[in-house]
């Protein structure tokens, strides 16, 4: 069997090397971001964020921690139709999904009050902040690894 398979893309800087403190600051800003955050639920804000972006690095990331925190294949590939496939996801992780696809998707102006309320009808303030944070930080890591040109298929989860 013959591989036919396109060569990968370079990475066209080394983000993380060439602005180490900016870098770490961002790892310190996901930290904070995600305290009190359901790990999967995370993820699949994560998954979507990038889906949205079309950040292959990101997808290949979060689809494999999504995986190592007992996420299933099946909801991770139907996340991309899940207006379509609203009964593989919770009420609460439907609402996280729209909020990340309103917050993300800036296009149209702000977050529909219909979808904030929503959201709010499922999480706690603190909760909610920290979702709110947790989507504008897969945001900027979506524009960061697609400006860089990061190499999707190399990131293997640490064990937790």
């Amino acid at each position: 069997m013959t591989n036919d398979r396109e060569p990968e893309h370079s990475p066209r800087l080394d983000l993380a090397g060439l602005a180490p403190e900016f870098y770490k600051s961002m790892v310190r800003l996901d930290t904070a971001a995600r305290k009190g955050l359901d790990p999967v639920l995370l993820e699949l804000v994560k998954i979507r964020a990038s889906q949205l972006n079309h950040c292959a690095f990101c997808l290949d990331m979060h689809s494999k921690d999504a995986l190592a925190a007992g996420e299933s294949v099946q909801r991770i590939v139907q996340l991309s139709a899940w207006e379509e496939s609203r009964h593989f996801y919770s009420a609460k992780e439907i609402a996280a999904i729209e909020l990340t696809e309103a917050v993300t998707v800036l296009t149209d102006g702000f977050v529909p009050d219909e979808v904030y309320d929503r959201v709010a009808e499922h999480f706690d303030e603190t909760e909610l902040a920290h979702l709110i944070a947790a989507i504008t930080v897969i945001n900027a890591w979506n524009r960061l690894a697609v400006t860089s040109r990061g190499v999707p298929g190399h990131y293997a989860p640490s064990a937790r």
